[in-house]
């Protein structure tokens, strides 16, 4: 049952990152990868700052922020 909510916060987090981002949204499979890697990253970034967010909405904020991040660092890679 863990692997379908991370699943489904990972979709809920890749389509928010798009909207914050501005971006159009990468279909279903696209924002359930950009929300998953940013899942990973934001908790590596929260862990590295000492921060803690726990439960569903903790875990959509730190997906969320992960997920933005990931896609700033894509569009700086994409115009170099």
């Amino acid at each position: 049952m863990y692997i379908v909510w991370f699943i489904l916060i990972g979709l809920v987090a890749g389509w928010l990152a798009g909207v914050i981002m501005k971006g159009g949204g990468f279909g279903v499979v696209g924002n359930i990868v950009v929300g998953v890697v940013g899942a990973l990253i934001g908790g590596f970034l929260f862990r590295l700052l000492g921060l803690a967010a726990g439960g569903l909405i903790g875990s959509l904020v730190v997906a969320t922020v992960g997920a933005v991040i990931l896609l700033y660092l894509v569009r700086v890679l994409k115009r170099v």
